[in-house]
C-alpha cells in the first residue's frame, strides 16, 4: 500500500491540525461572546432612549396639566366678571382705560363719561380679583392675552348659565304670584313679553298703568306715547310692582322678583323661596361656616357668593340681576344688548350710576341704606365684618381681658 492510499498523516500535522481546530473553536467562542455583548449594549442603549422619552413625555404631560389647571382657574375666576364687574364692557377696554390714565395722568374732570365708567369698572375688577394686576404686569403678552381670553370665556359662560337658570324659575315665580291663565310656559319664550298679561304687567314702564286697556294696546302696537325704552323703569323693579309717581325713589329696586333672582344666582335656587321678612331668615354666611365645620368630611358644593367671597350686595350685582330678570320676562329668545327700543347697555349703566354717582350727600346716604337693605335681605343680619376696632375693643369680652390684665399688673407692682 502506498502512502497516498490510507496512510496516516505525520504527528506534527496532526498536532497542527488539532491546534487549528482549537483556534477556530476559540474564535467562534469569542465571536459569540462579542455578539452577546453587542446585544446587551444595544438593549441598554434602547432602555436609555425609552427612559429619556418617558421623561420627556412626563414633562410634557406635567406642563399640560399645569396649563390645564391654570386655564380652569382663569375660567372659574372669570365667572364673576359679568355678575359683579361689568355686564357688557370688555376687559381689554377696562385695562386700556386704566393704562391711559396712568400714562397721561389725565384730570378726571376732563374725561368723557364712558371713560370714567370704564375706569371705575377696572377698579371694581381689580378689587374683585386682587391677583390680576401683578399677574398682568409679570406676564408676557401671549400669556396675558390667553389669560384675558380665559377670563372672558368664564364671564360669558356664567352669564349664559344664569340666563338658562332664570328662564324656568321666573316663569314659576310669575305663575305662583299672578296665576295667569294660561300660565307662563317655562320653556317657550315666545309666549312671554307684552303679549302675556302677567309678563306685560311686570315689564310695563312704571309711569304707565298696565290695567288700562289703552296702555296695553298702545304698548303692544308700539304706538306714539307708549314706546318702551331704557329710560323707563319697569314695574318689576319696584316694591309690590307699583311706583309712587310723587316719589319714584320710594320702593325702587325692592321688587320681590329681584330678590328671588338674586338669591337664585348668588346663593341657591332653594334660598329664593325665602325672601319675605327683613333679613329674619337663616344667615347665609354663618350657615355656610357651620356647614363647613359640621361636614368637614363631606364635600359641600359652594354657591357663587362663597366662591367670589361676596358678603355684601353691590350696585353692579343689582344691575346685573335687573337686566337678567327683564330678559327672562321678555319674548326675546337669545341674549342681546338691544331689544327693540330698549338698550340694555344704557339701562345697566343707569342702574349702576344710581348707586355709584348719587347727586349729593343725602342721596348717597339713601343709596347706601338701600344697599344695606339688600345685604340684609340676601345674606341675613350678620354684620361682624362691619364692626370697627373701637367697637370691638369696648365689648365685654375684650373689656374684661383688659381689666384682668390691669389687676394682675397692679398686684405685681405693689410692694
Amino acid at each position: 500500500m502506498s502512502n497516498a492510499e490510507g496512510s496516516t498523516p505525520p504527528i506534527n500535522e496532526l498536532v497542527e491540525g488539532s491546534g487549528n481546530a482549537s483556534h477556530v473553536e476559540h474564535q467562534h467562542a469569542e465571536g459569540t461572546r462579542s455578539g452577546e455583548n453587542q446585544a446587551e449594549v444595544s438593549a441598554a442603549r434602547q432602555r436609555r432612549k425609552i427612559a429619556q422619552l418617558e421623561e420627556k413625555l412626563a414633562t410634557l404631560e406635567s406642563g399640560r396639566a399645569v396649563k390645564e389647571r391654570q386655564t380652569n382657574y382663569y375660567v372659574a375666576q372669570g365667572r364673576a366678571i359679568r355678575r359683579v364687574v361689568t355686564l357688557f364692557d370688555s376687559l381689554e377696554d377696562l385695562v386700556a382705560e386704566n393704562d391711559r390714565r396712568y400714562e397721561f395722568e389725565e384730570d378726571t374732570e376732563t374725561t368723557a363719561e364712558y371713560q370714567d365708567f370704564s375706569w371705575i369698572g377696572y377698579m371694581t375688577f381689580t378689587k374683585t380679583m386682587r391677583w390680576f394686576h401683578q399677574k398682568a404686569t409679570e406676564a408676557y403678552y401671549e400669556e396675558y392675552a390667553d389669560m384675558l381670553k380665559m377670563l372672558r370665556r368664564g364671564a360669558d359662560a356664567a352669564r349664559g348659565d344664569d340666563t338658562s337658570k332664570l328662564k324656568p324659575l321666573v316663569s314659576e315665580w310669575v305663575n305662583r304670584e299672578f296665576k295667569p291663565d294660561p300660565p307662563v310656559d317655562p320653556d317657550d319664550k315666545h309666549s312671554r313679553g307684552f303679549i302675556n298679561d302677567a309678563c306685560g304687567r311686570l315689564l310695563c314702564p312704571s309711569e304707565l298703568d298696565w290695567n288700562n286697556s289703552a296702555v296695553k294696546a298702545g304698548i303692544r302696537d308700539r304706538a306714539d306715547g307708549y314706546t318702551v325704552t331704557d329710560l323707563s323703569f319697569p314695574a318689576f323693579v319696584y316694591e309690590k310692582y307699583t311706583a309712587n309717581p310723587d316719589d319714584l325713589e320710594d320702593g325702587l329696586f325692592k321688587g320681590k322678583i329681584l330678590l328671588q333672582a338674586f338669591k337664585a344666582v348668588f346663593t341657591s335656587p332653594s334660598s329664593a323661596k325665602d325672601v319675605e321678612g327683613d333679613g329674619d331668615g337663616a344667615d347665609v354666611i354663618i350657615s355656610n361656616r357651620r356647614a363647613r365645620k359640621s361636614f368637614n368630611t363631606i364635600k359641600v358644593k359652594k354657591h357663587v357668593a362663597q366662591i367670589i367671597k361676596m358678603e355684601k350686595v353691590t350696585p353692579r350685582s343689582i344691575a346685573y340681576i335687573v337686566c337678567q330678570v327683564r330678559f327672562a320676562l321678555s319674548s326675546v329668545t337669545s341674549w342681546r344688548s338691544i331689544d327693540g327700543d330698549f338698550d340694555y347697555v344704557h339701562f345697566w349703566r343707569i342702574i349702576v350710576d344710581f348707586f355709584e354717582k348719587p347727586p349729593g350727600r343725602d342721596t348717597r346716604l339713601r343709596a347706601d341704606k338701600l344697599l344695606e337693605w339688600w345685604t340684609r335681605k340676601i345674606f341675613g343680619k350678620n354684620r361682624r365684618n362691619d364692626l370697627s376696632q373701637t367697637v370691638m375693643e369696648n365689648m365685654s369680652v375684650n373689656a374684661l381681658a383688659r381689666q384682668r390684665a390691669a389687676r394682675a399688673d397692679a398686684v405685681f407692682d405693689s410692694p
